[in-house]
């Protein structure tokens, strides 16, 4: 039998996967696609939807209109779907990543024994390292999502990755966790309190930094870190699992992005490390995409015309009708004309960057740009039928 040259869609493959991460550059819309595909695997698929986000600007909680979402996950009510006349076929949860809670959860998971939990979580630097902490919205995020696979309750988890100035950060977190732990900088902080010789040669020094950066900081410094070494087994043990996750048969990765020049090149590039990296990229989502219109022959010549034959008689037979300024309605016929040719540029590099990514994917789906704000669950459904018509 001749195999089918079918694409697959959005459905099929949110139905085939147990974990999506959702990821791109900033301000591309993944915030907004994470939810529109959680709420629209709860309404069409069925089972246990479960959408993370780790957006700092918790827009997630305003737009499935649930109030505050904290790190417990918590349920959207039916009564949101009711209000669009939809009874979903499962149901849709929402959690956002607390980056204070979750370093507390890992702390307390990780910890050898209560002496040293209790020793890192009174640590009078603890809140402030772990918040400064590189990339520790991107490592608490797959935390985050083996904790939740680990569980065994979600049927499906949609991962809204951190915004970031390299995308690839939230892949490489487990690795970068991994190298901390055997860094030169933690060597150096921790030998104070692992050779004596050390100690009384680098008395010295340590009592002048003292003086400069305040009372024993040097010394609470490594005392943290030695703590902090001591669970070295449980994150870097931890770590290996979450990159075994990331590459699992079980997981996706989704790329969002816009067709502007800066986003799309990222996305490339991004889509061609999931590959290289044989991870499972399972979609490339354009957002905010012009119509296709724009490029149209016909929408052409009718714009040049209209600059055409706006001073010739157009113009004044407009401007009777609508009682205005005959050269005020002539210059806004004229502007218009000329601004659908500018536009019908822009129209044609993005089909081109739309084209480039499509050779990356199985799956390229394009989301119109939607001339209102997502504001509840109705308008995540609105652009879910245009990621998966």
């Amino acid at each position: 039998m001749a195999q089918s040259t079918q694409r697959p869609d959005l459905f099929a493959l949110l139905a085939a996967k147990e974990m999506v991460l959702v990821v791109g550059a900033g301000g591309v819309g993944k915030t907004t696609t994470a939810a529109a595909m959680a709420a629209a695997a709860a309404t069409e698929i069925g089972g246990r939807v479960l959408v993370v986000t780790v957006d700092p600007a918790k827009r997630l909680a305003d737009a499935l209109g649930v109030g505050e979402i904290r790190n417990e996950a918590t349920r959207v009510p039916d009564s949101a779907f009711a209000e669009v006349g939809i009874e979903p076929s499962g149901e849709l949860w929402a959690s956002m990543l607390d980056t204070r809670q979750g370093w507390d959860e890992l702390i307390r998971h990780h910890a050898p024994d209560d002496q040293i939990r209790d020793a890192v979580l009174v640590n009078p630097l603890y809140q402030n390292l772990t918040g400064r902490f590189v990339h520790s919205h991107d490592y608490l995020a797959m935390e985050k999502l083996h904790e939740l696979h680990a569980t065994g309750e979600w049927d499906l988890i949609i991962v809204d990755t951190p915004p970031s100035r390299n995308a690839l950060d939230v892949l490489d977190a487990p690795r970068q966790m991994k190298e901390f732990f055997g860094s030169r900088l933690l060597k150096w902080l921790t030998v104070p309190y692992r050779s004596r010789l050390f100690t009384v040669a680098s008395r010295p020094f340590y009592q002048i930094a003292d003086r400069v950066l305040g009372s024993r900081f040097l010394q609470d410094i490594a005392e943290f870190f030695m703590l902090f070494q001591a669970m070295e087994r449980g994150f870097v043990d931890h770590a290996n699992e979450v990159e075994r996750l990331l590459g699992d048969h079980r997981t996706t990765f989704v790329v969002v992005s816009t067709l502007e020049a800066a986003p799309s090149h990222e996305a490339m590039f991004l889509s061609r490390e999931l590959l290289r990296r044989d991870m499972h990229l399972g979609a490339i989502i354009a957002n905010r995409v012009m119509p296709l219109s724009f490029m149209a022959r016909a929408s052409a010549t009718s714009a040049r015309k209209l600059v055409r034959v706006a001073g010739d008689g157009l113009a004044a037979d407009v401007a009777d009708e609508l009682e205005a300024d005959p050269s005020a309605t002539e210059a806004v016929l004229t502007e218009i004309g000329e601004r659908f040719h500018q536009v019908a540029v822009v129209a044609t590099r993005e089909a081109e960057r739309r084209a480039e990514l499509a050779d990356l994917s199985p799956l390229l789906v394009s989301a119109p740009m939607l001339d209102h704000d997502i504001n509840d669950v109705a308008d995540l459904l609105q652009l879910a039928r245009h990621l998966a018509p």
